[in-house]
């Protein structure tokens, strides 16, 4: 399925209510430097991060689901009160069904966004499918969007602008940080 024009990713977008979010390679640009002590060490985006707390502040969820675990995770997660972090998954789709149920959504309303094989089955679901360039040819191929920005490095924030901005919720957020009280 090749990515779609402008207008219909919008229309897609206004329908969100869930954003679902891989990690390794989308929340961090995928590398992973080990540490002599043994630690992990991974790198998020800040602006990923005030991404996905606007989004929330305007009432579309945010969750993770990712097949590794770590504490650096689940660390960002808190930080910016993501509430549904699903780590060390191996079944993506029994995962997403799960968060499908738990917030009561059609597939519609879902939007999922993935870099790797293992993320096929739920953006084949997802009202909504997005790659980041940096993905594998399939799940590029897969998408209804690809973004500009690379994983790690603002490509959530560049969704959650999106789908701001299809909800009509953009300007409105924008004007709370040129306003400001």
């Amino acid at each position: 399925m090749p990515c779609l024009p402008q207008e219909l990713v919008l229309k897609k977008a206004s329908k969100i209510r869930l954003f679902i979010s891989d990690v390794d390679g989308v929340l961090t640009d995928g590398k992973i430097t080990y540490l002599e002590t043994g630690q992990e060490l991974m790198s998020f985006s800040v602006l990923d991060g005030l991404g996905i707390r606007l989004l929330m502040e305007n009432g579309v969820d945010f969750a993770v689901l990712t097949g590794r675990s770590n504490a650096a995770t689940e660390r960002r997660a808190q930080e910016l009160g993501i509430t549904h972090v699903v780590q060390g998954v191996k079944d993506k789709l029994k995962a997403y069904q799960v968060l499908k149920s738990l917030y009561r959504l059609e597939d519609k309303e879902i939007a999922c966004i993935g870099d790797d094989l293992q993320d096929l089955p739920i953006l084949k679901l997802a009202g909504l499918s997005i790659a980041v360039p940096n993905s594998t040819s399939q799940v590029r191929d897969m998408a209804h969007y690809i973004t500009k920005r690379r994983g790690g490095e603002g490509a959530i924030r560049e969704v959650c602008e999106l789908i701001l901005e299809a909800k009509d919720l953009w300007d409105t957020t924008l004007s709370r940080f040129l306003n400001p009280e």
